[in-house]
């Protein structure tokens, strides 16, 4: 597996950290009242619960991805899970204060293990979670060409730029916090959703235009960045 689908597995991480419901603002909320390390023992919950919904997706649609890997009809499929989250995202019109009234309170004590288990509970519970990873195994499966190994790198890299992107959100919680009007809440949840929107519509291309005429497009493409550059 090159450089470059690892790097894009990282960024997919960053992408998912900035992903604003009430994980997001409860990681803030625990690293303001209770510091760093409680918000750190949250965060593991929150990673394992994501971890969890990865594993479902693999083992879920292993053995139909096998079977049909090389169908175009992939990229369809996994561009329209991406395509109908992305939709939710961008007209769910729920402000800051409303995310806040789903979160769970902060233990009073500095409890990791309860901790830990609300982080998971609260992103386990969340179907749309469970959407997402699994419109990116369908569509990232058969690109690795169902290969376990790369796809467990894949995703290990995914987790690790979720996970240092959440680090950096609990050091700057405060600073965070302050600035996450409802107004600029609401412009991230557009924009976070036309991005999906975005993808999603990409990989439906790709899907529907036959792999060579899809690969002229993007070797002109190139070609055009190249020359612009030059």
């Amino acid at each position: 597996m090159d450089f470059y689908t690892l790097k894009n597995a990282f960024f997919i991480g960053v992408f998912m950290a900035f992903m604003i419901g009430p994980v997001f603002f409860m990681l803030l909320k625990t690293s303001i009242l209770k510091g760093a390390r409680a918000a750190i023992a949250f965060d593991i919950g929150v990673i394992l619960g994501d971890i969890s919904f990865i594993l479902m997706a693999y083992f879920g649609s292993r053995n139909l991805l096998e079977k049909i890997k090389d169908d175009p009809r992939l990229f369809l499929i996994g561009g329209l899970i991406l395509v109908v989250y992305g939709v939710i995202t961008y007209l769910d019109k729920s402000n800051k204060k409303e995310e806040g009234e789903k979160e769970v309170e902060v233990p009073k004590a500095n409890n990791y293990f309860k901790l830990f288990l609300n982080g998971f509970l609260l992103n386990f519970i969340n179907i749309g979670v469970l959407a997402f990873w699994l419109g990116t195994m369908v569509v990232v499966g058969p690109m690795l060409k169902m290969n376990p190994i790369s796809i467990f790198w894949y995703f290990v890299f995914v987790i690790l730029g979720y996970a240092i992107t959440d680090l950096i959100k609990i050091l700057l919680a405060k600073k965070l916090k302050s600035k996450l009007t409802p107004l600029v809440i609401y412009r991230i949840k557009k924009g976070m959703g036309v991005l999906l929107i975005v993808f999603g519509a990409f990989l439906m291309l790709k899907g529907a235009i036959p792999k060579e005429k899809m690969d002229d497009i993007m070797n002109k493409v190139q070609i055009e960045n190249f020359n612009k550059k030059s």
